[in-house]
């Protein structure tokens, strides 16, 4: 299996790894790194359990090849929390009970994050179609949407 050099910065911190050109960006971060907050649900981009933020864009890692990232500032549901502080959205949805299992939460985050970014006072209906993409098979997207729409309001609050 060929092999290739990247260089890719991950929450802030640089690595320089040699990694197989099928690797999935999903298991580099995972496996590679032993950042275990970017979960993988079905692997085929449907879901959304694997996003994570790629050059300030919402990606799911599971459809990008590690080998793609080189050169890329990827961000991680780990880097959300700073100096002990929850992310005003890690705060709503725990505020709005936006949580069942958890397993489809942390590219909920980040899928969340990216919308908040590109959008800071988003509908519900600009919420519902940003977050089209991220299934969560134990709640009925009410408390997702409602701690998005708290979660921006805080952010604009903060300044954030």
């Amino acid at each position: 299996m060929a092999k290739h050099l990247i260089r890719v910065r991950v929450n802030g911190e640089s690595y320089v790894r040699e990694v197989e050109s099928r690797l999935l960006l999903s298991d580099f971060i995972r496996d590679g790194l032993g950042l275990r907050g970017t979960h993988v649900g079905c692997e085929h981009g449907q879901c959304g359990c694997c996003t994570v933020l790629v050059d300030d864009e919402s990606v799911k890692s599971c459809l990008m090849l590690a080998v793609q990232a080189d050169g890329c500032e990827v961000v991680t549901v780990e880097a959300l929390a700073r100096d002990g502080q929850l992310h005003p959205l890690q705060e709503a949805f725990r505020d709005h009970h936006a949580v069942q299992c958890g397993f489809c939460t942390p590219g909920q985050l980040m899928n969340a994050a990216y919308l908040l970014r590109t959008n800071p006072d988003p509908t519900e209906a600009q919420i519902r179609e940003g977050m089209a993409g991220n299934i969560c098979r134990c709640t009925g997207y009410v408390n997702i949407i409602e701690a998005i729409k708290d979660a921006a309001g805080r952010m604009r609050e903060r300044g954030s």
